[in-house]
């Protein structure tokens, strides 16, 4: 019997743990996810879309995970998709889907991984939560952005329900330092019955 890993994400604690646990999972993770139906990349790709229709736009896959969000990205049109992640298993994963530019191992403790101005749009889907990236994470990948720059982010209901995560976005907002494009709620993974809300972020 193949062993599940889903129901012990949402109580990790710390970035170490988290990463141990998606490298044991990453070789069942894309079945895994897909009984749950997982919807959110192919939404969250759409949306940015909308917003972004150009295929020459250059895009990052921030915790790009097995590569489920990059071929999302390129399935909506997107056609320069890099990926990072922390875990090495996970991007093995990645790699072997072949949509990606380049993929790169994420070190949590650099403050700047991401070159500002590099990227036309930051991907962040399913990648900020409740055991997984911390509410600090937004501050990262919206500072890496340069003016105009887009973020497509989900929160999932656990983190809507954290004012930490959902507080963290609002500081952005209501300061006027972004801008908010687009907000939907729908499935994220409809096998445990839950959902997300996808984002389409402007940096002022």
């Amino acid at each position: 019997m193949t062993d599940k890993f889903l129901d012990k994400t949402y109580g990790l604690e710390t970035p170490t743990a988290t990463r141990a646990h998606y490298d044991e999972w990453a070789a069942t993770y894309d079945a895994e996810i897909a009984e749950n139906g997982y919807a959110t990349p192919g939404r969250v790709a759409a949306a940015l879309w909308r917003h972004l229709p150009d295929p020459q736009a250059g895009i990052l896959d921030f915790g790009c995970g097995t590569g489920l969000s990059g071929l999302a990205l390129r399935r909506a049109g997107f056609e320069i998709v890099d990926g990072m992640d922390p875990s090495p298993g996970m991007l093995e994963g990645a790699r072997a889907k072949a949509v990606y530019r380049n993929l790169s191992l994420l070190d949590l403790a650099d403050k700047t991984p991401i070159a500002r101005g590099a990227y036309r749009a930051i991907v962040a889907a399913g990648v900020i939560g409740v055991g997984a990236a911390p509410p600090e994470t937004l501050d990262l990948v919206m500072r890496a952005l340069a003016r105009g720059g887009l973020l497509a982010l989900s929160l999932n209901d656990h983190a809507l329900d954290d004012p930490a995560f959902t507080g963290r976005l609002n500081e952005w907002l209501d300061s006027g330092a972004a801008k908010l494009l687009s907000r939907e709620h729908g499935p994220h993974l409809p096998g445990i019955g839950l959902k997300s809300t996808v984002y389409i972020i402007e940096k002022s």
